[in-house]
């Protein structure tokens, strides 16, 4: 068995996608067909203030034509609503339905059942070791829900 540090970020990246595979399939079987995990980033940005599409461009590191397609993806399946500002009528906000926030606390229901198999699985110490190593070697805040285009960021900032 390889110890290399490519090895360890794919292993790490392997778990991200088995957890995120696995809720994805569970959502579709509690009637939540078609949703992918950029759907819940989108959601999760969405609800911390991304209210526009070049907000939620901006805080996906996306372009504004792939946050538009997003929201209208989010539109079709009624988990966003697009609503004229109060403020300013020529401007349209973008709100999470009780649909989009039901299925929000689905998948998290379902990390929680996932979570509580494999501490049947490898015992609730040794998870728990391991978020706490985690936590130790990235810190608590290390990826934010809202900001799936991390990787596409330049160390300096500009895009």
């Amino acid at each position: 068995m390889s110890r290399s540090g490519a090895d360890l970020a794919l292993l790490l990246l392997a778990g991200f996608r088995t957890l995120a595979d696995r809720a994805t399939a569970e959502l579709a079987e509690r009637g939540y067909e078609d949703v992918r995990p950029v759907h819940d980033f989108a959601l999760h940005a969405i609800v911390s203030g991304a209210d526009s599409a070049t907000e939620l461009a901006r805080r996906m590191s996306v372009t504004r034509q792939a946050a538009a397609k997003t929201i209208a993806a989010l539109e079709e399946r009624d988990f966003v609503v697009r609503q004229t500002d109060s403020a300013d009528r020529r401007r349209a906000r973008i709100r999470v339905t009780e649909r989009g926030l039901a299925m929000m606390r689905q998948g998290e229901e379902i990390f929680d059942e996932m979570r509580e198999q494999w501490e049947k699985q490898v015992g609730a110490a040794s998870v728990s070791a391991l978020e706490a190593t985690l936590r130790s070697l990235v810190g608590d805040n290390a990826v934010r829900l809202d900001s799936p285009g991390w990787i596409a960021q330049d160390p300096e900032g500009d895009r």
